[in-house]
Order: structure tokens, then sequence, then C-alpha cells
């Protein structure tokens, strides 16, 4: 079993259960998916960076990535409807948790001048949204491999109906945020 997941069953939920005021497990907040994505504009050009985002994706996720399409066509950026331009993968289950303390113990220390992540990053509905600007963060990429550094999305969807429930669900896995004052 994953160590967030078992965290998660042991720890977390007792924490959430007096902080919240809620009796039910299942009516705690929880983490439903991660999704990764990178968009790789340069692909429109050169097919092979598209690959290679594709090949980074699925060596950091364990499962294939999947090819992202236009929507619509953009004259100005030489984009059709239909070409490839990005790649995601949708993470649940034990590797969604396998991935998230691998963010959070190994890939968020070696960001470059790292003081933590910006608390309102969220949409709302408890859902949180960061960037990461290079795929060399992950001990898992070879730099040797990496011809361009490409960035990626990272959304973490949760159960939780607001803003504040989703922050005490990510801070009680660990995610490091930076105070709210700042």
């Amino acid at each position: 079993m994953a160590r967030l997941l078992d965290e998660y069953k042991t720890r977390i939920i007792g924490e959430l259960r007096t902080e919240l005021g809620r009796k039910n497990a299942l009516a705690l907040p929880r983490l439903e998916k991660i999704v990764v994505s990178m968009g790789v504009g340069e692909a429109v050009q050169d097919r092979k960076r598209l690959d290679s985002a594709i090949g980074h994706l699925t060596q950091l996720s364990g499962q294939k990535a999947q090819v992202c399409r236009a929507r619509k066509s953009i004259s100005a950026f030489r984009l059709r409807q239909g070409m490839p331009i990005g790649c995601r993968v949708t993470l649940r289950g034990k590797r969604m948790y396998e991935f998230l303390e691998r963010l959070i113990t190994l890939a968020l220390p070696r960001v470059r001048d790292f003081r933590g992540l910006n608390p309102r990053s969220f949409d709302g509905r408890g859902n949180y949204n960061c960037g990461l600007s290079e795929q060399l963060v992950f001990p898992e990429i070879d730099p040797e491999t990496v011809g361009q550094p490409q960035g990626m999305n990272i959304t973490m969807v949760t159960t939780a109906p607001n803003d504040d429930e989703g922050r005490l669900l990510l801070k009680a896995f660990g995610m490091p945020f930076k105070s709210l004052d700042s």
C-alpha cells in the first residue's frame, strides 16, 4: 500500500474528523484524482518534442500518457484542428498516492528558489492547480535524455466542497504551502 494512502486511512481521517466536526468518514474530503499535463506548442513544427514529452510523462506517472489534440484551428500559430499539441495522464488510486508522495518529498524540494506553493491556487471547489517549470525536478528523468526542458501542470481534484477544506486536506498530506499572509 502507498505510504500516503495508509497515512490517510490511519492519521488524516482522524485529524479531519476533529477539525471539521464530522463523524462520517465518507463526508470528509479525499483526493479523487491527479491530472498531470504538458502543453507542447513546439510539437506543431517538431513531432520529436511531443514524443519526448509523452515518454517523460509516462516515466513519471507509471502509466501511458494520452495525446491531446487541438480543438480548433488558429492560423496565427499555424495550428490546425486535430493536430497533437500536448499530453496528459490521469492518476487514480495507488499510483495517484505514489505520485503525490514523490512530488512532495522529492520533486518540490529540488525546485530552485522554492519558498512554498501558492495557497490561493484553488478553483473555488476544493481543487488545486500548480505548475512546474521543468520535468528535471523528478529524479526519474535522466538529464541526458532531455533536449529541451518542458513545464507541466498538476491538478489535484478533491471531493472537498470549498477551498478551505481542500487546503486542509492537502496540508494534512504534507503539501508545502506558503503562509496566507505573504
